[in-house]
């Protein structure tokens, strides 16, 4: 499996690269009111205005360590795209699937539902289109005028 790789707040991660569509750096992150925690804002990509995530809110993680996040990774599957926020992207490299395991004991705080996988070196490989048909990203809600 093709995937890429990238960091936030010392913890390695993967996407897979078919979920991808481009990483930018940064720019312009516009807050949203009345929006779920993980909701780091919105951004505007070549006239696309796209939610961005932060991953680590999400997944109900410590914010530990620094984080510098510079970086965005435009992730889609046929119904979405958003942007995750992350510190560094490593680049693309091949993670052959028998490498991965299910979890490891010691993974605190991902759920199992959104992992492809976890590499000996602890990559950890999550599923974009789990993560994107989650309900919680989905915020319906509708403004009285």
């Amino acid at each position: 499996m093709e995937v890429i790789e990238f960091a936030l707040a010392h913890e390695r991660y993967a996407i897979e690269t078919a979920c991808v569509r481009e990483v930018h750096t940064l720019q312009d992150l516009t807050s949203l009111p009345c929006t779920p925690d993980f909701v780091a804002g919105i951004v505007n990509v070549r006239g696309r205005i796209l939610p961005v995530i932060d991953i680590r809110k999400f997944f109900d993680l410590p914010e530990k360590g620094i984080s510098d996040m510079h970086y965005l990774l435009l992730v889609y599957t046929d119904d979405m795209e958003i942007g995750i926020l992350a510190d560094t992207v490593a680049g693309v490299r091949s993670v052959p699937l028998d490498a991965m395991q299910a979890s490891l004991p010691t993974l605190t705080g991902v759920r199992e539902e959104y992992l492809k996988g976890v590499t000996a070196e602890r990559l950890v490989i999550l599923d974009a289109r789990r993560i994107l048909a989650d309900r919680r990203i989905l915020v319906q809600d509708e403004v009285e005028a």
